[in-house]
């Protein structure tokens, strides 16, 4: 009896200590720097004994990607790379063997950006990646490499935010938003990449970054809208992530204090990045479908793609996405609820065996479609076709030629008229 008295102290003990600790992170949370770890993971480089200007270290050619800085208004220093497709490497392959390798300090000088800015049928993607890590971490060189051997003019611009590898800064919700116009501006006005030519890739945070900046440009006037945007495992806002997130997919952050909704909304009240994914994706929706810009022939081409197996960020995440996404292309008295959009998915949606499915959603300007696929983690779908595949859907929303087949066939929208 007095060893089972003593087992069962021992463990109400640990339990306790479990407790004990749990709850000092929770307080730890409150401070801003704190959080701000937890939530951009910026220390975590996972490129510590790597040279990110040297690209090779990945498998690139030389001289495929071209390291080089960039400058935010608010003078900070971003490292950025700018990756070749393949067949343009092919074809000027002598020539840029011949060039110095590493940092470039003048990209305007290298002929990798000439082969951008002085093609005419040029596409660009602008990649957003997730959080911790550096452009050379984890599957982003998989990514890249499966991005630009996919089509033989799409090129890749690509950076860490603030704070993260060797950029300078701290991250923070306006800073990253800065960042990313930074990167959008060099596209667009240094290298003379129209946005009918451009596609935003993102992935996790990035997802929060790719729409808040297409949705600040969109505002602008002129309004400024790119071919379309590509958004792998989105979060529907912090507040929902930090009830559903685990580290690793194994720690989790807020999700023991989900049970305790007062609490949880104590908490919600201290956090400082918000990143309101689904209301700023309906939101920029919304303002363009209102828009008439007759030389467009679709205003925003969206497609969000999830993995099922995703431990990090839950796929239910995008279900909300998409939910606010597609009642922004109805009028507000026709507006779904989610269980009518999920009764309204089992007749439509295109089931594909092992790979899924996927759902398509029409609105008066555009198309947003969800894609769940059953395997490919969190990190790991970033690699697969899929993604090159929504890519290069969302270049070719600009063709004419595929807009007429399109109406040629009858393809109808979702729209409440």
């Amino acid at each position: 009896m007095l060893s089972v008295l003593a087992g069962l102290k021992s463990l109400f003990g640990t339990i306790a200590a479990g407790a004990g600790l749990y709850l000092t992170f929770l307080a730890l949370l409150i401070i801003p720097s704190l959080q701000d770890h937890v939530i951009y993971l910026h220390r975590i480089t996972l490129t510590w004994f790597q040279d990110v200007n040297v690209p090779e270290q990945w498998g690139f050619l030389r001289n495929q990607v071209t390291p080089f800085h960039l400058t935010t208004p608010d003078g900070e220093i971003l490292h950025a790379w700018h990756i070749l497709p393949l067949e343009t490497y092919c074809k000027n392959e002598k020539a840029l063997r011949y060039e110095p390798a590493g940092l470039c300090h003048d990209i305007k000088e290298r002929l990798g950006f000439r082969l951008l800015k002085d093609d005419p049928d040029a596409q660009l993607v602008i990649y957003l990646h997730g959080a911790a890590g550096t452009l050379g971490s984890g599957w982003r060189p998989q990514s890249y490499r499966g991005i630009s051997a996919a089509a033989s003019s799409v090129h890749i611009l690509a950076m860490d935010y603030r704070g993260f590898g060797t950029s300078t800064g701290w991250p923070s919700e306006a800073g990253l938003l800065t960042d990313a116009l930074t990167l959008a501006n060099f596209a667009m006005n240094t290298a003379g990449i129209p946005p009918e030519r451009i596609v935003l890739f993102a992935q996790s945070l990035g997802t929060a970054v790719s729409i808040s900046l297409a949705h600040h440009l969109a505002l602008q006037s002129p309004p400024t809208l790119f071919a379309g945007m590509v958004l792998v495992a989105p979060f529907a806002d912090v507040e929902l992530l930090t009830e559903t997130y685990r580290v690793a997919g194994t720690i989790p952050i807020l999700s023991p204090v989900a049970y305790f909704p007062k609490a949880l909304a104590f908490f919600n009240r201290f956090i400082i990045s918000k990143w309101p994914s689904k209301d700023k994706l309906a939101a920029l929706i919304r303002h363009c479908e209102h828009l008439k810009l007759a030389q467009r022939k679709s205003r925003y081409d969206i497609t969000l793609i999830h993995a099922e197996d995703d431990y990090d960020i839950p796929w239910v995440h995008s279900e909300i996405v998409f939910w606010h996404a597609v009642n922004a292309t109805r009028d507000s008295e026709a507006s779904l609820s989610f269980k009518e959009l999920e009764k309204e998915k089992e007749r439509q949606k295109s089931t594909l065996g092992a790979g899924g499915w996927e759902m398509e959603w029409r609105g008066r300007g555009g198309v947003v479609r969800e894609q769940i696929v059953k395997h490919g983690l969190h990190d790991r779908i970033m690699s697969y076709p899929i993604v090159s595949l929504a890519i290069a859907r969302a270049f070719h929303s600009q063709d004419s030629g595929m807009e007429s087949k399109r109406n040629g066939e009858g393809v109808k929208s979702n729209v409440s008229q």
